[in-house]
């Protein structure tokens, strides 16, 4: 048995198999993950029924797991932020930059090579997509 909350064995590995500047989405429900990402992405699908799982869930399980570099959000056709916005910040903190980008820019992005992994989710709440780049794991301190 693990020690840490990430136990989902597909979501380890592709994890564990990904390094600098490659790219993780998390997708809410309206995400179109069968034709909207790249060919070479291990897909999961935690979308068990309409609220469950959330995106808010996988995001604070991942980001405990994986140094953020950034990420990208699904900018809103009205250009106002989609109130789900700040709990990301919130779980990623906000020393981590969050871009946006419309949603056929960000369909694009998701489709490029670097997306390892697309973790599909039954999120209810709209422009619940976010889009992570993964960080350097600094060596330890020298003695």
């Amino acid at each position: 048995m693990l020690r840490t909350m990430l136990l989902h064995p597909e979501i380890a590995r592709s994890l564990g198999s990904a390094g600098h500047g490659a790219q993780i989405l998390i997708a809410d429900g309206n995400y179109p993950a069968s034709t909207h990402v790249s060919p070479n992405s291990a897909r999961v699908y935690l979308n068990l029924a309409p609220g469950l799982v959330t995106a808010t869930d996988v995001l604070r399980v991942i980001a405990a797991s994986i140094p953020v570099e950034a990420a990208i959000v699904m900018r809103p056709a009205d250009g106002i932020d989609a109130p789900i916005f700040e709990e990301f910040h919130q779980i990623l903190g906000f020393g981590i930059e969050i871009g946006a980008l419309e949603r056929f820019a960000f369909y694009a992005q998701a489709s490029q090579p670097q997306t390892c992994l697309v973790v599909a989710t039954g999120e209810q709440r709209i422009y619940a997509n976010i889009l992570l780049t993964i960080g350097v794991v600094p060596p330890p301190p020298e003695r």
